[in-house]
């Protein structure tokens, strides 16, 4: 472990942590890789008197926050702990895995074989490594969306670390297959659909425009691929929040402009749909996401197969649904920093091997850890039934469900939210 001086930016203490750990757990004198992560305290305080708190964030394939000032949940938490903020392996400044890296590791099927160490119970057999090299005994966790099914792994398979578990939006299904997440979610995001619209009914015209538009005529995104409905329909990601869903409307009021060669979408919508629908820099999303749901068989393109049963969201019906978080074939096809690794995610998607347990039911139904998820409504990511079921599988897991936050309530009142979790894990003497 190395560790750099720390420095401050607008009240928050941080201090740079740098370890090395094997690519395979089970084979720790194989490849090594680095992991970085980030420790962040509140610079009015003395945080090595604090105990630690493990920040797992959505995903898979998201690098850990980068914070400018403290606010939202991590004000709140800085209270109680200084909080460590980790890459997971693959992302940020841990030792990365894109188009550009990956081909270093050997070929197609080797690569394949790098990738399936990149899921929960490896972030989790990383924690379990940095917290030793730190000196910590057992920590506290707060998972966020898929840092909350890694949480659940870390409960499964390294219960003995973690002093206590907050959950926000994270409580996948504990069983596969893939399918029955994408059944529910098409459900909820047809729901989110009609909502949407019905408060601005004008937008439904503009959505359905804007795709047969882009069918008619070539437009071009910054990156320099051409639009395509598919894409369009993405923008379906802003309504899984709170705010981001009232962001969707001013997104599209301007996306026309007139021009010498007659009506075309302004760059200023082109800009902001290229922001959205792009996974430069998250190729690890695209790569691993439905293998955050699959164990012991093949993915085969769940989401898509589903997509199949659902002819509303189709691109050509004559009012189409904008989708939500789910990865297609065409991804990489049509995105420019996906193409490079087609070959790569056809060989992940019909994997079997490699695709082992992510949790142990037989532990999370004997768990003595506290256990406390926020688990909302109408949450069109992670379904809520499916959530509670996962929850009472748990023993000991608190549920507080709010029909008030979508899947980013931490992004809206993450102060609040991260209080009332940690209260129900300390109980009424907190």
């Amino acid at each position: 472990m190395t560790a750099a001086e720390p420095y401050s930016i607008r009240g928050v203490r941080i201090r740079d942590h740098w370890f090395t750990a094997p690519v395979d757990h089970a084979n720790p004198s194989g490849p090594s890789i680095e992991l970085f992560a980030r420790e962040l305290s509140d610079d009015r305080v003395k945080s090595e008197e604090l105990p630690w708190l493990l920040f797992l964030q959505g995903g898979p394939g998201g690098r850990g926050n980068r914070p400018t000032a403290l606010g939202g949940w991590l004000a709140e938490a800085t209270k109680h702990f200084r909080v460590l903020m980790l890459d997971q392996r693959g992302t940020g400044l841990s030792t990365p895995a894109t188009r550009q890296t990956l081909p270093l590791v050997g070929d197609v099927a080797a690569q394949a074989d790098y990738l399936a160490h990149f899921r929960a119970t490896d972030i989790v057999a990383d924690a379990e490594l940095i917290r030793a090299a730190l000196g910590s005994g057992p920590w506290s966790l707060f998972g966020q969306s898929y840092g909350g099914f890694c949480a659940l792994t870390y409960l499964s398979f390294a219960p003995d670390g973690v002093k206590e578990a907050l959950i926000a939006g994270g409580l996948g299904p504990l069983d596969g297959p893939a399918d029955q997440v994408y059944q529910a979610t098409f459900e909820r995001l047809r729901r989110r659909n009609a909502e949407y619209f019905a408060k601005y009914p004008q937008d439904r015209a503009v959505v359905t425009r804007i795709m047969r538009h882009v069918v008619a005529v070539s437009e071009y995104l910054p990156t320099g691929e051409r639009l395509t409905p598919e894409r369009v329909q993405m923008l379906g990601n802003y309504l899984g929040g709170n705010t981001r869903f009232d962001g969707l409307h001013y997104l599209l009021e301007d996306a026309f402009v007139p021009t010498v060669d007659g009506e075309r979408l302004s760059d200023n919508f082109l800009a902001q749909v290229s922001a959205q629908v792009s996974r430069a820099s998250q190729p690890l999303y695209a790569l691993m996401h439905e293998s955050i749901y699959v164990q012991d068989e093949a993915s085969d393109w769940a989401a898509a197969r589903v997509l199949g049963e659902h002819p509303d969201f189709h691109p050509d019906v004559a009012e189409p649904l904008l989708t939500g978080e789910a990865v297609y074939p065409w991804y990489f096809e049509q995105d420019p920093a996906l193409v490079p690794l087609g070959e790569l995610a056809e060989v992940l998607a019909q994997r079997i091997e490699g695709w082992g347990r992510l949790y142990s039911r037989e532990q999370l139904s004997n768990n003595t850890v506290p256990v406390a998820a926020a688990v909302y409504t109408n949450d069109i990511y992670v379904d809520r039934e499916i959530s509670l079921a996962t929850a009472a599988s748990v023993k000991g897991l608190q549920v507080w469900e709010s029909a008030q936050f979508h899947h980013d309530g931490i992004a809206d009142d993450g102060e609040g939210i991260f209080a009332k979790l940690l209260a129900l894990v300390r109980g009424p003497q907190a």
